[in-house]
């Protein structure tokens, strides 16, 4: 791996030097293995340990098919699907690799013994497969995490919508938490020029993620005006909807659960700030029964925060917990947009405020390349920044998965692969210089 990064580190390599440079037959990458799904049975979920079932091994290099890459990743991140993974839940994930294994010769080299995870990266194209022409050896690119066939008509309006969409790191292996990943060409996009390495990769699956659900016509197609009630507005993903909904003229109502959190959207440039925890919100009685009372004087607190105003759009994604409160507060003819139920899937809410009022629930799952790239775009120009809170080590990895698995993070966490320190990777100072406040924003909190 020492050439492959002395040739990223150099200046002066051109695209031939990293298209001469030798792929080893084997890199260090962060897996779970199939032997072990069982390891947490009959734990509460907050009781598995993913630094119990995440290992870091010595795995083999896999053969590059066409439309695909190899990218050497210099950094990656954290996203609840690593979590989820690491703790086999909802289900073990060597379900969906088998399944993948199935549909084509090709996608057998998925179905593996051990499964190398993460769906974010910041890194440099080491080679490309037959029928790659927009992407050549020594770019340095992201990657976003949509995995998809486009054999079927369904998918070519909305490549979310093909039945052979998968989340790549989660539910396909040769993820980008390792020295070097396995993508389809159509996941890559350029790295933004003014953020370091660790910078670059924290965006991806959270921004894209975001940006579909709250600002897409495909999500809740925000506009101007509208008032945005944000769930763990501070979060890795809540924390990019704060961001889009201020830049696109929304005013965003944000609900945390603690003072740091709060501060960190105050210096985002959010006013109206939730602490749902010092102000006591209990939206259930107990495991059955949730309180209507709670989701008024929920309701009500908003409205001082809009003038009366209630919610036009709610960006979802704790689900069971909130979920009910989420339905209640939104206005006449508004819109939930749902994702993840970091909470629990079964959600419950009364159906006579969603039916009598004309409101719409809208679910929302990831983007299609257009969107992330568009978000990616945005990034690009400093428009939104990344949410980086903390950086680990790739031997930390099961560390970090279990801080964000207890919610101990703030925004988003980062993971160093081949890059040896942070702050790496800079190419645009002048553009840097610019946003400098903003990218240290969450590092300073």
């Amino acid at each position: 791996m020492k050439e492959i990064l002395d040739a990223i580190q150099s200046q002066d390599s051109t695209a031939a030097d990293f298209a001469a440079l030798s792929i080893p037959e084997s890199y260090r990458a962060v897996t779970v293995h199939k032997d072990e799904a069982e390891m947490f049975a009959g734990l509460d979920t907050r009781d598995k340990d993913p630094r119990k079932s995440l290992h870091l091994d010595e795995v083999p290099v896999p053969e590059l098919g066409p439309g695909e890459a190899l990218v050497a990743v210099m950094a990656s991140s954290v996203n609840y699907n690593s979590v989820w993974t690491s703790i086999f839940e909802p289900v073990s994930t060597f379900g969906f690799l088998e399944r993948y294994g199935r549909l084509s010769e090709l996608t057998k080299r998925h179905d593996l013994p051990y499964h190398v995870i993460g769906s974010d990266l910041a890194g440099v194209v080491l080679r490309t497969g037959p029928g790659v022409n927009a992407w050549n050896p020594g770019d340095e690119v992201v990657a976003h995490c949509l995995s998809v066939e486009l054999e079927s008509s369904d998918g070519h309006n909305d490549t979310m919508l093909d039945p052979e969409q998968r989340i790549w790191g989660f539910e396909t292996n040769f993820g980008g938490l390792a020295e070097i990943a396995l993508v389809k060409s159509n996941q890559l996009m350029p790295k933004p020029k003014h953020l370091s390495w660790e910078e670059a990769a924290a965006p991806g699956l959270v921004n894209s993620t975001a940006y579909r659900q709250l600002v897409s016509r495909n999500g809740a197609g925000m506009k101007q005006g509208d008032n945005v009630l944000i769930w763990g507005a501070s979060g890795g993903l809540g924390s990019y909807a704060t961001q889009f909904a201020l830049a696109g003229g929304a005013n965003p109502i944000c609900v945390v659960s603690s003072p740091e959190k709060a501060e960190i959207c105050r210096s985002m440039g959010a006013n109206a700030v939730i602490d749902r925890n010092a102000e006591g919100y209990k939206f259930w009685k107990d495991e059955r029964t949730q309180d209507p009372k709670e989701w008024k004087r929920f309701g009500k607190r908003i409205r001082e925060f809009t003038g009366g105003e209630d919610i036009d759009i709610v960006f979802e994604h704790p689900g069971r917990e909130t979920f009910g409160a989420s339905v209640y507060v939104t206005r006449k003819g508004g819109t939930i947009t749902t994702c993840a139920s970091t909470s629990g899937y079964m959600h419950e809410y009364d159906n006579r405020y969603l039916w009598m009022s004309l409101k719409r629930i809208i679910g929302s799952h990831f983007a299609n390349y257009r969107e992330a790239w568009e978000a990616n775009r945005l990034i690009a120009k400093g428009k939104i920044h990344p949410t980086l809170s903390k950086v680990y080590s790739l031997e930390d990895t099961g560390q970090a998965a279990h801080d964000v698995h207890r919610n101990l993070h703030q925004g988003k966490v980062g993971i160093l692969a081949l890059a040896p320190r942070e702050g790496l990777g800079v190419r645009d100072t002048e553009l840097r210089e610019q946003h400098i406040d903003a990218i240290n924003r969450f590092r300073n909190v």
